[in-house]
């Protein structure tokens, strides 16, 4: 049993690391109505820039602060996402308002190839560390419980606390602010929010910028057990059948998809992996997604698309 328990908080974690990412997805979508592919080298982009200034900042300015390097680095990381934001909307959504679906899903494409030269080109493709003071080491919980107790991970546990209030606040964001309803306003119709004096640039800047940082988040967490190097942006692959799972509109569907699919890798791997000769986790995933997608298109909690002719 307490193995069991153990696979099953590993899963847990994981899912909350890939749900992170499918935030992205998600807040954009629900948002701007485009499905960005551009999100996995934006959690790349993003790592490597806290990573990079993490070591520029102490240099420049001649100071030997761990804390404070991490403080400025976090800051410039997060300015540096929203000026990608501007220059997203600037230089491409701004001259595809009301286009179709797939020319935005297109255009999100070569974005994504974009950032991972621009990345490359302004901070190197190395393999850099990110540390942010997260304990590695792991810790030993009911032990009176089960015998020998349950190995947790605590860089894990701080993880899964910064993702929760992630989601918590920007939960908050969607539902109780006034500019929080102008983004769910403009992806329902464009034309329609305009109308009513909607600005859809700005709109558009704020939403890829909420976007980035929630990359920044995702980046640094994984960066930090990991090391930022440029498969991070392959986290996005993942990310997918966790947005098709849980809803291409829904928040908490993206939280509760990262889960399921975290523990369901975990379990899977562990029990039916010595069956199979292994290798499940790898296409677990994309394997329930698709399930899901024959059943139930539209995932657990996003919305249903009726068609009336």
């Amino acid at each position: 049993m307490g193995f069991f328990l153990e696979t099953v908080f590993g899963g847990l974690m994981a899912g909350m690391l890939y749900a992170l990412v499918a935030l992205g997805f998600v807040l954009i979508f629900k948002a701007s109505g485009v499905f960005n592919f551009a999100q996995g080298a934006m959690v790349l982009f993003a790592a490597l820039a806290m990573a990079r200034y993490a070591e520029w900042f102490p240099k420049w300015f001649g100071f030997d602060n761990p804390l404070l390097a991490n403080l400025l680095a976090f800051a410039g990381a997060v300015l540096t996402m929203v000026a990608v934001a501007w220059l997203v909307e600037r230089l491409a959504l701004r001259r595809l308002v009301n286009q179709e679906g797939i020319t935005l899903l297109m255009a999100t494409l070569g974005i994504s190839y974009f950032l991972d030269g621009a990345g490359q080109l302004l901070f190197g493709s190395a393999t850099y560390k990110i540390d942010i003071g997260m304990p590695k080491d792991p810790m030993m919980v009911l032990e009176n419980v089960f015998d020998g107790g349950l190995l947790l991970s605590k860089e894990d546990l701080y993880a899964a606390f910064i993702a929760a209030l992630l989601v918590a606040t920007l939960t908050l964001f969607f539902q109780k602010t006034r500019t929080g309803r102008a983004l769910r306003a403009v992806a329902d119709d464009h034309q329609a929010a305009q109308s009513i004096g909607i600005p859809l640039s700005r709109i558009w800047v704020i939403v890829w910028s909420v976007g980035g940082i929630v990359a920044l988040v995702a980046g640094v967490i994984w960066g930090s057990k990991l090391g930022v190097q440029f498969s991070i942006s392959l986290v996005a692959l993942k990310a997918f059948p966790v947005v098709i799972l849980g809803g291409l509109t829904s928040v908490p569907g993206a939280i509760l998809g990262g889960l399921i699919i975290g523990v369901g890798e975990k379990l899977s791997e562990i029990y039916l992996g010595p069956f199979v000769g292994g290798g499940i986790e790898n296409w677990f995933a994309y394997v329930l997604a698709l399930g899901f997608l024959l059943v139930r298109p539209q995932g657990l909690f996003g919305d249903k698309i009726i068609d009336r002719v």
